[in-house]
C-alpha cells in the first residue's frame, strides 16, 4: 500500500478496509483476500507471508483446474471462495477485429467455486447477445464486499448478488436505463465499492460516472460528460484532506466528491480510440495516468484545496502510455507495460525519463504492440503473469529487470494481433495464484 500512495492515504484505505471487513457475517476477509480488480485497495500488491522465494523446478504445484467460459474477467477471491464472469457462446463466430463490433448469441455468467477443491457452489446466468469487439466474454473483475458479490457483464448487465448463493437482490441494464451504447470493446470499469455506495461507469452526457446505493441500487447521483464509459475502474484517494474519487473518462480525468458528485478538478486526458484503461496512480502527492497515442500526465494534486496541475506530459521517448494492465510505482519508478510497444517499462516519476525496457515478461523478447504482462507486488519482488501463459518472479528496480523464476500456468486460448495472448489479471490468496482463461480456472500453490 505505502509503496502506491502517501502513507496517509495508506492508513485511511486500509482503515476503510479493515472496518469493511468487521461487517462481514457470511464471509471471511483476511489480509491474503482478493476482493476486487488488482486486490484490495486498488493496489496491485499482494500481502501474505510464507510464500516461495524460487520456483520449483517440476513448476508450479497445480492443486485443482475447473472449466469456465469465455472470458478477459480475473477472478475475486475472498475467504473460501471464488468468484468468476465467464461467456458461453451459442451462435456466432468469434472475430477479433479492433475496429468492428461483433455479433455473438450466448449466456454470461456469474459463477461461484470453492476455493479448496474446485467445486461449483452457485452460478448465475442470463442471456445476453454481444455485440462488441473482442468478443470472448465480460471484462470487469466481480467486487466482493461483505454478503455481497457485484458483478458488471460486457454489455451493461450490472448485478448485485448474495455470496451465499448467489440470489439477485438487485440488477440494471446499464445501457437501457441509462440510453446509452456499450463502449466497442465492451463494459471493462469493475464496480468500485466504497461504504455504502457502489460506483459505476457508465458514459453519456452527465453520467460517465453513477454512483448507487449499494444495498438497493438506488441511484444517489450521477456526474461528469463524456461520450461512452471507457473502460477505467474507478479509485478513491486522499488528498488536500478530503477523500476523492478519481475517475478518467475518456476525454478528461478528475476529482470528485465521492458523497454527491460535486467536481473537484479536471484535467484533459484523451487517449486515442478512448482508450482510458489503467487505474490512475496516487504515489506522494502527485497522480499517474496514459493511454495509447504517447497520451500521458503526471499531475501534481493540491494540498490545501482539492486541485491538479501538470507536472509533465509524456512524449514519443518518454514516459509509459499504458493499455491491458496497470502500472504499479515503488520508490519513485513507474513500471507498466507499453501498449505500442508491448515491452515492459521502468520509467522515473518525478520528470517521465525512462530507464528501461524489457520485452521479457511480456511478449518473449519481440515488439508487439499491446504486449501485456500484469504486475503485483509481494516483499522485495513481484509476480508478473504474462500474455503468454506463464507466471513470472522477477525483481525490478532502478537498474533493471532480473528474473528470478517462470511456469507455464495457463495456455494463451485467445488471439491478438495475430498471436496466442491470454489477457487476463489473476488473483493472488491463501498462498496461491488464480488464473484463468478461455477454458479454465486453476489454482496454483505459491507457498513455500
Amino acid at each position: 500500500m505505502t509503496s502506491l500512495r502517501s502513507l496517509s492515504s495508506a492508513r485511511f484505505v486500509w482503515g476503510l478496509w479493515a472496518v469493511g471487513c468487521l461487517m462481514i457475517a457470511a464471509t471471511s476477509c483476511v489480509a491474503s483476500d482478493w476482493p476486487q480488480w488488482l486486490g484490495p485497495g486498488q493496489t496491485s500488491e499482494w500481502v501474505e507471508e510464507g510464500v516461495l522465494d524460487k520456483f520449483p523446478e517440476a513448476g508450479l504445484n497445480v492443486q485443482w483446474r475447473v472449466p469456465v467460459g469465455l472470458g478477459y474477467s480475473g477472478p475475486a477471491v475472498v475467504g473460501d471462495r471464488v468468484f468468476l464472469t465467464d461467456y458461453i457462446r451459442s451462435e456466432g463466430a468469434v472475430a477479433n477485429n479492433p475496429g468492428a463490433r461483433i455479433s455473438l448469441q450466448g449466456t454470461e455468467r456469474v459463477l461461484c467455486f470453492s476455493a479448496a477443491d474446485g467445486k461449483l457452489l452457485w452460478k448465475q446466468e442470463y442471456d445476453r447477445p454481444y455485440e462488441i469487439s473482442y468478443p470472448s466474454g465480460p471484462r470487469a473483475t466481480p467486487t466482493v464486499d461483505g454478503e455481497m458479490v457485484y458483478a458488471l457483464g460486457a454489455e451493461g448487465d450490472l448485478l448485485a448478488l448474495k455470496v451465499a448463493d448467489g440470489s439477485i437482490v438487485w440488477k440494471k441494464q446499464l445501457q437501457q436505463e441509462y440510453a446509452v451504447k456499450s463502449p466497442i470493446w465492451g463494459y471493462s470499469a469493475a464496480p468500485l465499492v466504497q461504504g455504502d455506495r457502489l460506483y459505476c461507469m457508465v458514459g453519456g452526457k452527465g453520467q460517465a460516472i453513477v454512483a448507487f446505493d449499494k444495498k438497493t441500487g438506488k441511484e444517489l447521483w450521477k456526474a461528469v460528460d463524456s461520450q461512452d464509459a471507457g473502460y477505467a475502474m474507478p479509485t478513491i484517494i486522499e488528498a488536500a484532506g478530503v477523500s476523492q474519487l478519481i475517475v478518467w473518462a475518456p476525454e478528461t480525468i478528475q476529482g470528485l466528491n465521492p458523497e454527491n458528485g460535486e467536481v473537484y478538478w479536471t484535467q484533459p486526458l484523451k487517449p486515442d480510440y478512448g482508450m482510458s484503461i489503467m487505474v490512475p496512480r496516487y504515489f506522494n502527492g502527485a497522480l499517474f495516468a496514459s493511454g495509447i497515442g504517447n497520451v500521458g500526465k503526471l499531475f501534481r494534486l493540491g494540498t490545501d484545496r482539492p486541485s491538479a496541475e501538470i507536472v509533465w506530459a509524456g512524449d514519443v521517448k518518454s514516459a509509459v502510455y499504458c493499455a491491458n494492465s496497470t502500472p504499479v510505482i515503488h520508490e519513485g519508478i513507474i513500471y507498466g507495460c507499453d501498449c505500442r510497444s508491448g515491452a515492459l517499462v521502468a520509467v522515473e516519476m518525478k520528470d517521465g525519463q525512462r530507464l528501461w525496457e524489457s520485452f521479457a515478461p511480456t511478449t518473449g523478447e519481440r515488439r508487439a504492440g499491446h504486449g501485456t504482462a500484469f504486475l503485483v507486488r509481494h516483499e522485495d519482488r513481484y509476480f508478473l503473469f504474462s500474455e503468454t501463459g506463464e507466471l513470472i518472479l522477477a525483481k525490478l528496480s532502478r537498474e533493471g529487470y532480473v528474473e528470478i523464476s517462470r511456469a507455464r500456468l495457463l495456455e494463451p486460448t485467445n488471439e491478438a494481433f495475430n498471436r496466442p495472448v491470454v489477457w487476463t489479471h489473476p488473483a493472488f490468496a491463501d498462498k496461491s495464484v488464480f488464473a484463468r482463461n478461455d477454458k479454465e480456472l486453476v489454482r496454483a500453490s505459491l507457498a513455500k
